[in-house]
């Protein structure tokens, strides 16, 4: 056996969803992944709202930042330890956890041309609680080598779902969307293409005091209001070319609100919701049929893939791609992302590049993270 558990907290400020796989001897190969537990921890709203502050700029962040670290970091060991329950597995027989930390900026090759990305984590404190090695801070190598730092999970959807009969695309819609393209033949490329729930989430905090727009009914009872689409369409952002990475630091509640302003007074908040559901599932497919038109099997994971209003836009936008869950290729939707992070793990210990220059323009391929050794 070969057992890692990834960690994952990602944009959509959910929660934590952690997953213990056996990566077996070359996790690269097909076939050679399995899962064996999952768990999803939610984020209670304090610490919510504690993260949610510290993606913008606020009164003694240094201070608030290390807390709500601390505080994260709890929340991953009762996932561990739930997943070592869940599978009858004592900490020794786990070779690593890789944590990916919860992002609060993240802005690449900005400022001094080397940029940064900054995840909450406190690696120590999780390999104290845990008593099992710790690999975390995974996106700093691949910026400081020149490169975006994300996404870093397109590596583990080749191993996972690539074709080599036809062109093959999966789309994470967490809170941020990011597109992975996995060609019959050719480079696997990837970028964030759009902001996934992160607004529409924002929205149903806002108007229905829910942390999310179940199943997408409340959008779909809406009407898309022209207007506002178009004024989220011209986000330059979409027009870039990729390699190219977002979050928090773009599509935010002042994005939002820019956007907003002028619209009449009687627009309904469903309206505006069934227009923030167009808007993700727009830049999605327009970034696929730009980028790889001849895809013909799109594969969506993240709490996206449970949206069925945002399923049914997708169908509809992409007529000549058959849009599936991730679920089609093996693997639910809701444990990708912390499956990579395991991945990654695996990658590290075994000393091998965990990024793909193809995808996050990196000078090449590094080894990522940074290791805090169990007790």
């Amino acid at each position: 056996m070969s057992l890692f558990i990834g960690l994952m907290s990602g944009t959509s400020l959910d929660g934590v969803d952690g997953v213990l796989a056996d990566l077996g001897p070359e996790p690269a190969q097909r076939g050679t992944i399995r899962v064996r537990a999952h768990r999803h921890r939610a984020f209670d709203d304090d610490l919510r709202n504690r993260l949610l502050r510290l993606n913008s700029v606020g009164d003694d962040e240094l201070h608030q930042a290390a807390l709500a670290a601390n505080a994260l970091m709890r929340h991953y060991a009762a996932v561990v330890d739930q997943l070592l329950r869940d599978s009858g597995l004592a900490a020794a027989q786990v070779r690593a956890i890789g944590a990916h930390g919860q992002t609060v900026r993240h802005r690449p090759l900005e400022f001094d041309g080397t940029g940064y990305t900054l995840q909450l984590m406190n690696g120590a404190l999780l390999a104290e609680a845990c008593g099992i090695d710790v690999v975390c801070d995974l996106r700093s190598r691949d910026v400081a080598a020149g490169g975006q730092g994300a996404p870093l999970v397109p590596a583990l959807h080749a191993a996972l779902f690539a074709s080599p009969d036809e062109d093959t695309a999966v789309l994470n819609l967490g809170g941020i969307g990011n597109l992975t393209l996995l060609p019959a033949q050719g480079p696997v490329r990837g970028f964030d293409c759009g902001p996934g729930n992160a607004l529409m989430d924002l929205w149903c905090r806002r108007h229905l005091g829910t942390d999310y727009d179940e199943g997408g009914r409340w959008a779909a009872s809406g009407h898309v209001d022209p207007l506002l689409l178009q004024r989220l369409l011209d986000e330059p952002f979409l027009r870039r070319s990729p390699p190219k990475s977002t979050g928090r630091d773009l599509f935010n509640a002042a994005w939002l609100e820019r956007a907003l302003q002028g619209l009449p007074q009687a627009t309904a908040p469903s309206d505006v919701q069934a227009t923030l559901a167009e808007f993700s599932a727009r830049a999605a497919a327009d970034a696929l049929q730009a980028h790889a038109p001849g895809t013909r099997r799109l594969l969506v994971c993240g709490g996206g893939a449970f949206n069925a209003h945002l399923m049914q836009r997708l169908t509809a936008l992409l007529p000549a791609t058959k849009v599936q869950s991730t679920s089609e290729g093996g693997v639910p939707p809701e444990q990708v992302e912390a499956l990579a992070f395991a991945w990654l793990a695996w990658a590290f210990v075994h000393r091998q590049p965990g990024n793909l220059a193809t995808v996050t323009g990196a000078r090449g391929p590094r080894v990522l993270g940074a290791l805090y050794p169990a007790a």
